[in-house]
């Protein structure tokens, strides 16, 4: 049985996976493509999303509500979990200090560029990873052996989830304007910029 739970789970994965790759199209594009201007402000939003859904809403579900309940029903994920609570645990960090390295490009120069270059795109990289970890342990997992009163809890819990970028479903009134923002500056398949 399909779990509305998992289903919202792999949802968010695909926004935020577009989310990511457009933040390299993005880079590579340059500042030159748009104008400094509008490189600079989409990038900044894209890390503002970043920081406030996945680090403060996804995650935090995923760690306090499926993790505990698929580590109690298939503990030979345990390992696979405890790796991937660390990686939450320092997302936060991480896109602050993709943003300092991004406003230390935008305010220092050309000089400061490669170094926010190199860890978007170490970031990227990691993140992919992280979410397809998830989704070939974690979620498999879940699907094969919860038993339907967690999986009701875990439906309850995700029903009122609004992923602000999803293309589907209701939005986030608090997030309309950020939403805005990305799809009119970030190019395809993010925004139409």
């Amino acid at each position: 049985m399909k779990s509305d739970a998992l289903r919202t789970v792999r949802d968010e994965h695909a926004s935020l996976s577009a989310m990511l790759r457009s933040m390299l199209v993005m880079i590579d594009r340059g500042p030159e493509t748009d104008g400094p201007e509008r490189f600079f402000d989409v990038l900044r939003a894209m890390l503002f999303y970043i920081g406030e859904f996945p680090e403060k809403l996804h995650h935090p579900k995923e760690s306090d509500l499926l993790f505990p309940r698929v580590a109690r029903a298939a503990p030979h994920t345990l390992e696979t979990i405890q790796r991937l609570e660390k990686e939450h645990m320092g997302g936060e960090d991480r896109v602050r200090e993709l943003v300092h390295l991004l406003m230390a490009w935008e305010y220092l120069g050309e000089p400061r560029r490669q170094a926010f270059v190199d860890e978007a795109q170490a970031y990227v990289r990691f993140y992919l990873a992280h979410m397809k970890l998830e989704e070939q342990v974690v979620l498999p997992a879940a699907e094969q052996l919860l038993d339907e009163a967690d999986r009701r809890a875990l439906d309850a819990a995700f029903s009122s989830h609004v992923d602000p970028l999803s293309p589907e479903g209701q939005c986030d009134p608090a997030f309309d304007r950020l939403f805005t923002r990305i799809v009119r500056l970030a190019p395809s398949p993010v925004g139409v910029g």
